[in-house]
Parts: C-alpha cells; sequence; structure tokens
C-alpha cells in the first residue's frame, strides 16, 4: 500500500537508503515475529519495559499513575474487590464484563514500565485471579450469557493483559491458560460462537491473540480456530457499508481484515481494512485530527466538527495503527496514530489526568454538563469533564499512552530496530550478532524538528536501523557523526523509510532533521473550513478557558458509580466555559500559508508537559475575522459552521492559535475569511 518515495542520497558511503518497509526475508533471532504460514511481521513488539520513554511521554505516564488510571481501583465500583467475578475462582460475582480488563490493559503496562512496586502488585493480582480461573472444559474468568450463548468480549480484553505479563514474567501458565481456552472456542458450536453485538464486532482482538500463542507454541489447530473466528465476526468487508456505525466498534473492527490477511493472504482482506478506514471518513470524517465526528453513533446529517469522538475511539484507533504498522509495515499507519495521539486525544482530559470528558470535537467552545442532545446523540453530561460519568471510557483510556511508548521502537525481521513514533525515549535490545544495545533517543518532537540517536554499546557490531520518515516531511535530512548529509524528499502522499546498514561503534551519534512547513487543509464537505498544519501538529485557536468546579457528589452518571469512600475534594468535575471571543473566520491565503502565518516558537515547559494552553512551546500568529451570527445553539453546543462563503464585514484581529491538543475548548476547522 506504500510507494516508495523519491529521494537523493548524498551519503551513501554511510549505508542510507530508502526502503517501504524492512527486510523480510529472514527471521528475527531473538525476537518471536510470526511463524510460517503467517505473514511475516514487520515491525515486532519488544517486551514491556524495553522501551523506556522519556520526556513528555513519561510526564503522561506519571500523571497517568498519579491519576485517574493509578487510583481507579480505589474509586471505581467495578474494580471493587470483595465479590468481584475476576478474582473468582468460579467466575461467579460481580463487575465481570469489560470494566476490569479495559483498566487492567493500561494500568499492568505502566506499572511494568515505571517500574512501579505497588502497581506491579496489584496488576499481578488480577491477574492471579484470571489464572486461577480456568475450568476443566478451558474457559477462563466470568460467564456471562446472552440469549443464551457466552459474551466473550471481555476474556479478549483480559488476554492482553496476560500477554503483557507474559512479556515480564514468562509465566508458563499464560501459555497453558490460553492454550486450554483455545481448545474450548475450537469445539464450541460454531453457530453459538461470537453472537453477541460487542464480541462478534471485535473480534480481531480475540484472532490477534490466537496469532501470539501460535508464534510461541506451533500448534497448526490455533490456525483453524483463527479461520473459525474470522467467519463468525461481524462482517467488514463490505465495499460501502460497516457492520454497524458505533464510533468505538470501528475504531478497533475496522482492522479485523487486514488482520485476517495475516493468514489468508488475500489482498482483498488488507484492501478490506483500508476501505474501512476511508469509508468512516469519507462519509463523517471531514475533519482535522485523524479521527470522524460520530458521537457514539455515527448519524446521517451530523458531519460537522462539533461532533465529537468517545475517548474510547481515540485510544482503540492508536491500538489499531499500531497493530497495523507491526502487521503491513506500513508507515500510514504511524503518521494516522501521531494524528490521533497529538492533536485529538490529550484534551480529553483535563491536564491533571484526574478526570475526563466522554466526547471530544474538533469545534467545541463550550463543554458543560447540560444535556446536549439532539445535537450530540448522547442523553446527559457528555461533555463535563469527570472521572465517574463514563463508564467505559473511565476504564479504557488506560492503554493510549503507554502502548503509544510500547511502540516508539520495535525489532525488525533482519535484526534491527526501528524509530516508529518518535518521542524521547531509550530501547534496550539484542541485535546483529546478539549484542544488546541500548539507543537513547533526545527530542521534544513533535514540537520540535530535530531528533538525536546515541549508540552505546559493548563492542562493534553490525545492524540495520531504520528511520520512519514521515507523510508530512518533504526533506527529511539525516546525518552520522557530522558526516554528509543524506536527503529523503518525499511524494505527496507517502512516508518511508531510512534503511541505515552499518558496523555501528559505542559512541555513534545519528541526527535527524524533520523540518516542518505550514500548510493548510480545506474540508470541502464541512462548507470549506480550514485547518492549519506545522509538521504533525494541528492548530486550534486559543480560547480563554474558564473553568467552573462541580461537586462529584452531584454529577456521578448510575452508568458508572463512585466508591462511598472516596472524598469528592480529590475528584472534581469541571466545566469548561469560554472567557474570550471563539467565533472567527481564518484570514488564509491558501496557496501560500506563510503570508498568513506566523510561527512562535517559546521555551520548552519546565514541567514536560506541553498539552495545556499556558504551557504550549509553540503557537502561530494569524489573523481573523468575527462572525456575529455563528452563536452557541439551541443544544447549548457550538453552531453548526456557517455557509460557505462566509460574508462577515467586522475588522480584521490578532488572533492566537495552539496545538489543538493542548485546547481543551477549540476551534479546529474555521470558516474561511471572505
Amino acid at each position: 500500500m506504500t510507494a516508495l518515495c523519491m529521494f537523493s542520497c548524498t551519503a551513501v558511503d554511510e549505508g542510507i537508503t530508502n526502503v517501504p518497509h524492512p527486510d523480510l526475508s529472514s527471521n528475527n533471532a531473538y525476537y518471536q515475529g510470526n511463524r510460517s504460514p503467517l505473514q511475516p511481521m514487520h515491525f515486532i513488539k519488544l517486551p514491556v519495559g524495553s522501551v523506556q520513554p522519556e520526556g513528555w511521554v513519561r510526564e503522561y505516564l506519571v500523571r497517568q499513575r498519579d491519576g485517574l488510571t493509578g487510583h481507579l481501583n480505589q474509586i471505581s465500583r467495578f474494580l471493587e474487590k470483595e465479590n468481584n467475578a475476576w478474582l473468582s475462582a468460579s467466575g461467579e460475582g460481580d463487575h465481570g464484563w469489560e470494566e476490569v480488563p479495559y483498566w487492567l490493559k493500561g494500568y499492568i503496562s505502566i506499572a511494568y514500565i515505571l517500574n512501579d512496586p505497588a502497581m506491579i502488585k496489584e496488576s499481578e493480582l488480577w491477574i492471579e485471579g484470571s489464572l486461577s480461573s480456568q475450568r476443566p472444559d478451558g474457559y477462563f474468568g466470568p460467564w456471562i450469557e446472552k440469549r443464551g450463548n457466552p459474551d466473550l468480549w471481555g476474556n479478549m480484553i483480559m488476554m492482553w493483559c496476560l500477554q503483557t505479563y507474559y512479556e515480564h514474567s514468562n509465566d508458563k501458565r499464560v501459555i497453558d491458560l490460553m492454550t486450554n481456552y483455545f481448545k474450548w472456542q475450537l469445539e464450541f458450536p460454531e453457530e453459538r460462537f461470537l453472537t453477541d453485538y460487542w464480541d462478534d464486532c471485535r473480534a480481531g482482538d480475540n484472532l490477534h491473540s490466537v496469532y501470539w500463542l501460535y508464534n510461541i507454541t506451533g500448534e497448526p489447530w490455533l490456525l483453524t480456530l483463527a479461520a473459525k473466528i474470522h467467519r463468525c465476526t461481524a462482517d467488514w468487508k463490505q465495499d460501502s457499508n460497516l457492520p454497524n456505525w458505533h464510533v468505538v466498534n470501528i475504531s478497533q473492527g475496522f482492522r479485523e481484515p487486514a488482520t485476517y490477511w495475516v493468514l489468508s493472504k488475500d489482498p482483498k482482506d488488507l484492501a478490506a481494512t483500508y476501505n474501512n478506514f476511508w469509508l468512516i471518513r469519507r462519509t463523517f470524517g471531514q475533519v482535522p485530527g485523524g479521527m470522524y465526528g460520530s458521537d457514539e453513533n455515527c448519524r446521517l446529517g451530523y458531519v460537522d466538527p462539533r461532533q465529537g469522538t468517545e475517548t474510547c475511539a481515540f485510544v482503540e484507533q492508536m491500538a489499531s495503527d499500531e497493530l497495523l504498522l507491526r502487521y503491513t509495515g506500513d508507515p500510514f499507519w504511524a503518521d494516522n496514530c501521531e494524528d490521533v495521539a497529538f492533536n485529538s486525544y490529550p484534551a480529553s482530559f483535563m491536564a491533571d489526568f484526574k478526570s475526563l470528558r466522554y466526547f471530544t470535537s474538533p469545534n467545541m467552545a463550550i463543554s458543560n454538563e447540560k444535556n446536549h442532545s439532539p445535537g450530540i446523540q448522547n442523553r446527559g453530561a457528555m461533555l463535563l469533564m469527570n472521572g465517574f460519568s463514563h463508564r467505559c471510557c473511565q476504564h479504557n483510556h488506560t492503554q493510549g499512552w503507554p502502548y503509544y511508548a510500547e511502540h516508539l521502537w520495535m525489532a525488525t525481521p533482519d535484526n534491527g530496530l526501528a524509530a516508529l513514533l518518535f518521542s524521547a525515549s531509550s530501547v534496550k535490545a539484542k541485535v546483529g550478532d546478539g549484542t544488546e544495545v541500548t539507543l537513547t533517543e533526545e527530542t521534544n518532537y513533535p514540537f520540535d524538528e530535530q531528533i538525536t540517536i546515541r549508540v552505546n554499546m559493548s563492542k562493534e557490531t553490525d545492524f540495520p536501523l531504520y528511520i520512519r520518515i514521515p507523510a508530512w516531511c518533504k526533506n527529511a535530512s539525516i546525518k552520522i557523526n557530522n558526516g554528509s548529509t543524506w536527503i529523503a524528499r518525499n511524494d505527496e502522499t507517502n512516508g518511508s523509510y531510512a534503511r541505515i546498514k552499518r558496523n555501528w561503534k559505542d559512541g555513534d551519534v545519528v541526527t535527524i532533521d524533520f523540518p516542518m512547513n505550514l500548510y493548510v487543509r480545506q474540508w470541502v464537505t464541512n462548507q470549506n473550513s480550514v485547518s492549519v498544519n506545522y509538521g504533525p501538529l494541528t492548530f486550534s485557536l486559543k480560547i480563554k478557558e474558564q473553568h467552573i468546579r462541580k461537586e462529584l457528589s452531584k454529577t456521578p452518571s448510575p452508568n458508572s458509580p463512585w466508591e462511598v469512600k472516596v472524598d469528592p475534594a480529590d475528584w472534581p468535575a469541571w466545566e469548561l466555559e469560554p472567557g474570550s471571543p471563539w467565533n472567527y473566520a481564518l484570514i488564509c491565503d491558501m496557496a501560500k500559508p506563510e503570508n498568513s502565518f506566523t510561527v512562535v516558537k517559546k521555551e520548552w515547559p519546565k514541567n514536560n508537559f506541553p498539552y495545556t494552553p499556558e504551557d504550549v512551546p509553540i503557537e502561530i500568529k494569524a489573523k481573523g475575522k468575527i462572525i456575529p451570527e455563528w452563536v452557541v445553539d439551541q443544544y447549548d453546543l457550538t453552531a453548526v459552521l456557517p455557509p460557505y462563503p462566509v460574508k462577515t464585514t467586522a475588522p480584521a484581529e490578532d488572533i492566537t492559535l495552539i496545538p489543538m491538543g493542548a485546547a481543551r475548548l477549540r476551534i479546529s476547522s474555521f470558516p474561511p475569511a471572505d
């Protein structure tokens, strides 16, 4: 799916070439890729803890640990240990569905990445509960029966938790449990298998776990089960339709055909996933930020950038992108993952990570506890920043940043390493002839253009190092030890990889430059609105945020009860009201955006957290004109975009744009001024 970029190379002596994907002609000797007959894995995930994030990504993990993620077991009724079905040897008890494994999925990764003893102990308590719950017939965990058939969705999530635990521990009990459970799945009557709405739509997660076990054990019957799972999964291979239009189902279910392609090798399966990705975005995704506006379920006629995306869908889209990058090697998926991670996802939380919003939209100038239905689909306080009103997202958010951190670096089939999602970090892994190498990445990307990678190793070793070239970057350059400069000139649609194959020695330094330029995207379906980009960052209007505290005891939803022992003072909810004008048309020279905007670089924040309006290290100065008739509408929402062309006699004003991810109130799709 990726075309080779146009490039010029002035550093041939350094062994740098431009490639569309890693060399697949061999198998990694140290990290388990795909066994035959599965398609080769383009990138191989390293064991949890091998990648150590630094900079702002690590700060996010620390804030998760100190905020909602790290304390959810104390404040969520679903995570109460007494009579919890996930801690029951018989699988009987309360709260036996998705909430526990949703939370544990990211919690356990953070525990191992940060090497936090208390979190590790808590994680492994829940793991032990699952390991001890297997029945004689092979089934494990709570039994949830719907219309006479089991709902297997919760177990699909828990298996991902078990895989993370196995990466850390090599505990053979995980292999035994999954082997016996998958034998139960294979023998279970097909007409009763994956018949519930949730497990039917999301069975691609189950399929991925089957491959994971097959790659360890090589048991051929697992591939028979894989084919059965695919047959029983919702049809994600329709040309112009989807099985349903639920935002989270789409963000994780769309990849199922590509997951099956790993076994089937049928190009139609792979093409179906790309078709799903673009189908939803053609229909409901004419907005910046890498996602689509569906609220909880997409509705015809509701395509304006004021429609929202569930926080669950952000993290599931990122996880899908990361998996598809591993399966296909296509850098497109890394580009999309960054788009969501940098621009859409951060603003769904308050900066202290103690409260989140169910829906976050590209255009939202107000975010309060009112009922906004039918302007958005769901009734209730769907736009309130609150840790207790959103049952699924309250628990599922945990995976977003730790999974992102784990995919910063991956191994390659040719015993190399790949820098894929850029951030300050270090990776320790075996390469080449088995020598252990530590690569340290120094950068403030995506707020900075420069990346430095330092090599530390005990002896000289030959291995390939792959550097992803983002699609947005048209003139990337690489130097090794201040030698000659290699330049990759991308075409207009595709990224690629720089492959550096050389005999590395301790102290080598790779310097990467990704020049960031201003560019403007126009969203024809949405009144020709425009969004402003600088490199991988989309920018939004800087709106003064007025934070209005709401008491926890007055805001919980019956769908997400809070623990009575919780002190409400520790977990406030917040309304966000605009304290400055937001209804601007943007003055923009589409052909030469540099004539309309000035990029201003600022100091890196001392708190290492660039995702607040006060601490952003980059701003764009622009001009806009007020549109008096564009106001908050009858649903207390940002009104839909005014019809194009916008006519306004208001004078031009100076306005400031900030990175979209830092703007919890924001206008990201602007009406263009006449």
